[in-house]
């Protein structure tokens, strides 16, 4: 759909002047609403999908937490450097010269200055021809058609207060706090979910609207020894509001004893150019304030409190612990108070979508009774963090699961009833707990990306409800961007079988190991291991009936393989190609051979192509790996393709 752009010029007569006001109109293909961490992503996406896409921001940065909160520490997915993220990621290597030269603090391995940030995802979108981005406008109400359909939004200029109308196909959603559901009247939720309610291990006894603590970050800069940046004594200023933020000043032991001294807590996100980013947990900088159901303009005043706060934090470390040498960044951010352009917000609305993704489906993916992780599209491994220490109503000694690593459902992304709008950022349809990882920055870049593909899509296949968008068309969007649907820390997307490895893993096969494992939770595939015939057809029984459903003369392939001797050993090559050649015995290059001659064709045409998908050693008698055997299964039964699934994970025969 080409861009059209309409204006209309509105004469009003006010107490004897007269002033004109202009109202624009745009009509695209995809709205993003909002350009930070999911919807600079969205909107790439969406342009390399080829649809006509247009991304309004209030602010004048893109990439949100990763800039204009200044929260330039990343927090997880190191081993998970899926599509846009690693792709972001990667420039920003290239900008300082390699990764060690962003291992700068200790709470994260990639660190970088906001400002550059802003500056490479603004190069990302202008790369983009399908993608053009206004700036400085702000979210005023969704347009809504039959109560139900969201088709556009509308806007107004924070410079001249002018009107922006934009119609679309597809909108995304992708504003910190969840606005354009809330706008459109889309049920969604806020705050804790009891205990009963999920059946998640947390200790609330009942539900309540209490988020997390957010943060007003500021970054400082190191001005050299001698050099006094100690602001302005803050009004209110009380040294004892940060006792306890680290171990040179615990003077009420009464508190949670800290766990760094000072020197390794100034630190903790240290920047490339001897700066220092501010985002301390532990009587530090987060407050507790929720904002979510307030105007644009009470937010803003009721954010004073949490920049009021940051600056007195910023005079402690100035006055009370010596570092008068750090003052205000003044090459970061463009605000006359130098600080962020924008509060880092842990929590907002989230959706009530089609599924809903709980902590049981991330720790025990393949035991629940609908596998979300076959619909996967964006993966993290970050655990659950919630931070609530400035809140003393919610509770303080939460209980969680351990987790491995995990791939979030696309079904979370989309409302239940409503059409015209994709969900992203942090107000993706999770439990309040799962909004503890799946909120962190590298997670919702492919989230993004993901909202990104889908809305493209809803497009291309001209679908008003982008529920009818197959799950599979999705995933193979974001595989080609090299995506990870499957959260596989040991297969790299430089690997030869990794497309192979993320469509099986997708499908339901040759599951992976999790591990939790800290801040850097795993789940592994271990391509090169070896596996046994039990452990392999014990995964198929549940592919092979649903291939062949409302046949009533189908003969279940494996059932010569039930008896117990023909389960033993380690699964070798020629004993692979045996068994996926009688599950998939309708192939039509083998029609016209009998069982015999099929057997020896298909080996034959196997081993004829073995090089060609980038394997070698073909050896008929010995054991198969893990990776060859994804391969195998990818071209030979490609059930990623045959086996089309809902958005609850279920195999259909549709």
């Amino acid at each position: 759909m080409q861009k059209r752009t309409t204006y209309f010029f509105f004469s009003l007569l006010l107490a004897g002047s007269q002033f004109l006001y202009a109202q624009r109109v745009l009509h695209v293909d995809v709205l993003v609403v909002g350009g930070g961490t999911a919807g600079i992503a969205a909107g790439i996406q969406a342009a390399r999908s080829h649809a006509n896409t247009l991304i309004v921001e209030e602010t004048t940065w893109l990439g949100g937490m990763l800039s204009a909160a200044g929260v330039s520490a990343t927090d997880g997915n190191h081993l998970l450097p899926a599509g846009l993220w690693g792709e972001f990621r990667g420039l920003i290597y290239k900008h300082y010269g390699g990764s060690s030269k962003v291992a700068t603090g200790w709470v994260s391995n990639t660190h970088f200055e906001p400002h550059v940030a802003n500056q490479i995802w603004k190069e990302m979108a202008a790369a983009e021809k399908s993608l053009q981005v206004l700036y400085q406008y702000q979210f005023k109400s969704a347009i809504l058609q039959k109560n139900s359909h969201v088709a556009g939004a509308r806007f107004i200029s924070r410079i001249n207060g002018d009107a922006l109308v934009v119609y679309a196909n597809q909108v995304v959603d992708a504003t910190e706090l969840g606005d354009v559901m809330a706008s459109a009247g889309i049920p969604f939720d806020l705050g804790m979910e009891s205990s009963a309610l999920t059946g998640e291990n947390v200790q609330v006894p009942a539900s309540n609207d209490i988020i997390q603590d957010l943060t007003y970050v500021a970054i400082l800069k190191d001005y050299g020894s001698g050099v006094d940046c100690t602001i302005a004594k803050p009004a209110g200023y009380d040294p004892t509001e940060f006792d306890g933020c680290c171990l040179d000043f615990y003077k009420d032991t009464t508190r949670i004893k800290p766990g760094v001294d000072c020197a390794k807590m100034i630190t903790y996100a240290k920047l490339p150019g001897n700066k220092y980013m501010l985002n301390w947990p532990g009587h530090g900088n987060d407050i507790y304030l929720n904002l979510i159901q307030l105007a644009p303009e009470e937010r803003a005043n009721k954010l004073v409190k949490a920049k009021q706060q940051t600056l007195r934090y910023i005079y402690f470390l100035q006055q009370q612990l010596g570092y008068k040498n750090l003052g205000l960044a003044d090459d970061e951010f463009p605000t006359a108070d130098r600080l962020a352009l924008i509060p880092y917000n842990r929590e907002g609305r989230r959706l009530r979508g089609i599924v809903r993704f709980k902590v049981q489906d991330i720790s025990k993916p393949f035991d629940q009774p609908y596998p979300l992780y076959r619909t996967g599209i964006a993966v993290g491994d970050y655990p659950i963090d919630h931070h609530h220490r400035k809140n003393p109503a919610a509770p303080q000694h939460l209980g969680f699961y351990p987790i491995p690593s995990f791939a979030i459902p696309l079904g979370t992304l989309l409302p239940a009833m409503h059409t015209g709008l994709v969900v992203a950022e942090k107000g993706i349809s999770v439990s309040n707990v799962v909004n503890g990882t799946t909120r962190l920055q590298p997670c919702v870049v492919l989230i993004g990306q993901a909202a990104g593909a889908l809305a493209a899509l809803a497009v291309q296949n001209k679908k008003r409800d982008a529920r009818l968008v197959p799950v599979r068309q999705v995933q193979s969007t974001l595989l080609q961007q090299k995506a990870y649907l499957m959260p596989y820390a040991d297969v790299s997307s430089a690997d030869l079988g990794f497309e192979a490895i993320q469509r099986i893993g997708a499908s339901g096969f040759l599951r992976g190991k999790g591990q939790p494992n800290a801040w850097a939770n795993r789940t592994w595939f271990e391509p090169d291991s070896t596996i046994t015939v039990y452990q392999f057809i014990s995964q198929l029984p549940a592919f092979v009936p649903t291939k062949n459903l409302g046949n009533p003369s189908f003969i279940n392939p494996l059932s010569k393989w039930t008896e117990p001797a023909k389960r033993e050993g380690l699964l070798s090559m020629n004993r692979a190609i045996e068994l996926l050649e009688a599950i998939d015995n309708s192939m039509s290059f083998l029609t016209h051979k009998s069982y015999d001659d099929k057997k020896q064709y298909m080996t034959e045409w196997v081993r004829a192509n073995w090089e060609a998908w980038g394997l070698t050693n073909f050896q008929a008698e010995r054991p198969v790996t893990k990776r060859e055997l994804a391969i195998l299964l990818d071209k030979i039964i490609d059930p990623f393709s045959v086996l089309k699934i809902n958005h609850f994970g279920n195999y259909s025969s549709s």
